[in-house]
């Protein structure tokens, strides 16, 4: 491989890290309300939504964290 062709390889991996990071939040937030819905449909509440998107930012946020300590690592 060519310097020229892995110095544009890491280029596009390093936008899809960074991309990524971007898509976890929002993502995490609504399969926790998703799944706080199905649970709000199956035990008759109204509530547990709110949690499932609580539950869901945090989860986002430890990810998100996890995925960015982990790129900073690699490019020492």
């Amino acid at each position: 491989m060519a310097k020229g062709d892995k110095k544009e390889r890491d280029l596009w991996v390093q936008l899809a890290r960074y991309s990524e990071i971007g898509f976890i939040i929002p993502a995490a937030v609504l399969v926790g309300y998703f799944f706080g819905l199905l649970l709000d449909h199956w035990l008759h509440t109204q509530w547990i939504y709110l949690a499932g998107i609580i539950f869901g930012a945090v989860v986002g946020f430890i990810q998100m964290i996890r995925s960015a300590m982990r790129s900073v690592g690699k490019d020492e």
